[in-house]
């Protein structure tokens, strides 16, 4: 079996779950049936949903995160039966972890849309990791660049993986 870059990033999260004192098991996670290869089942009543970007952008220094409407989809049937569901943000360059909840994705999504005067086909979450400080979670404003809409979600960096078990 070949490894993808995914099993490597997304590897990185999953053993600081299992390596928490109040995890207990970890299994993929389904809907419908069929496997979310980019979800798992931790403790059977947290749902964790990966994604990775590998370095932030040159001119603003933005690990930007990509969610399109499929995503999204996914995401709101598993909330209906994971009421615990985050989304990791694995940050490769700076080696680190922002997680936030589905409920503070679906903050940021919904900004956009009313923003943007409707649903947009993606949307992308950008992230900041200056050093040593919080994680800064946020949508930019629709047609502008660098002009952050509403107020960034701060993450601290050492939230995750406790986060999951609070």
């Amino acid at each position: 079996m070949n490894i993808h870059d995914d099993h490597m990033y997304h590897g990185a999260a999953l053993i600081q779950i299992a390596e928490h004192e109040q995890f207990t098991a970890i299994n993929s996670l389904k809907v419908g049936g069929e496997v979310v290869r980019v979800a798992y089942e931790v403790n059977n009543d947290i749902a964790v949903y990966l994604k990775y970007a590998t370095k932030p952008t040159k001119g603003f220094s933005e690990y930007p995160f990509t969610f399109t409407k499929h995503h999204l989809d996914e995401l709101a049937t598993i909330s209906k039966t994971n009421p615990k569901t985050f989304i990791a943000l694995v940050c490769v360059k700076d080696r680190a972890i922002c997680c936030i909840s589905y409920s503070q994705l679906r903050t940021l999504v919904d900004r956009r849309a009313k923003e943007f005067g409707g649903p947009e086909n993606q949307y992308v979450l950008l992230v900041t990791a200056p050093e040593n400080k919080s994680f800064r979670v946020y949508v930019n404003t629709p047609g502008k660049r660098k002009q952050i809409l509403g107020k960034a979600e701060t993450v601290a960096r050492k939230a995750f993986p406790s986060l999951l078990f609070a």
